[in-house]
């Protein structure tokens, strides 16, 4: 793993005051089989891919991969959010934030908080997605049966087992879209990459090798 080198940059989003920070890590021979973007929680941000191994992970397994850290958090700080809509903030943001790093098509990977944010984005640009990976999102529930059901990208949900709360709400709604498959992780709270990366990073790879 630590042939990889994972580089740092700023990206400038036309809807934030001021640049995002992104950690970013490549296959270090030839071209990425796809792109990767990962997103984060409250408590968290890129830097938490980067020490659990992910970034490499992926970048090892031929993948480009991008974590951002998102609007007033992590690196961004500074960053204003996207005003939000009824708590889902405009699709028009991970729209800019993909263009801007060449990411389209990309697998999307959306834990908790990132929900706002990856939610309208899965909902009004699916075109621009190859896949999904939400890992006990919020706002989950502000979304119709019907709204779900017109979504067609491949998503692989994710929670741990010891999330009783978020974990449970996220997959009764999110099993409503219509190509989708569960993973629960045993053992593991609400944040389960976290609790057992192995199995995290195992789960990842087999929904990434079907795309």
């Amino acid at each position: 793993m630590s042939q990889v080198e994972v580089s740092e940059g700023s990206v400038e989003v036309p809807c934030c005051t001021s640049p995002l920070f992104f950690r970013q890590s490549r296959p270090s021979s030839g071209d990425a089989k796809m792109s990767v973007l990962l997103l984060h929680g409250r408590r968290f941000s890129s830097e938490n891919w980067l020490s659990v191994g992910t970034l490499h992970a992926l970048a090892n397994a031929g993948y480009r991969a991008v974590a951002v850290d998102l609007p007033g958090l992590g690196r961004s700080s500074s960053a204003e959010a996207p005003a939000a809509v009824g708590e889902l903030a405009p699709a028009a943001f991970l729209t800019d934030v993909c263009e801007r790093l060449r990411l389209s098509p990309v697998v999307l990977i959306s834990p908790s908080l990132s929900g706002m944010y990856s939610l309208p984005f899965l909902l009004q640009q699916q075109h621009l997605l190859r896949g999904y990976i939400p890992v006990a999102p919020v706002c989950t529930d502000k979304i119709s049966a019907q709204q779900y059901r017109s979504v067609k990208v491949p998503t692989l949900i994710v929670y741990g087992d010891g999330d009783t709360e978020l974990g449970q709400a996220s997959l009764s709604n999110l099993s409503q879209l219509a190509n989708h498959s569960v993973a629960v992780m045993k053992g593991a709270g609400h944040a389960c990459y976290l609790d057992d990366p192995d199995a995290w990073h195992r789960l990842l790879m087999d929904f990434l090798a079907k795309l």
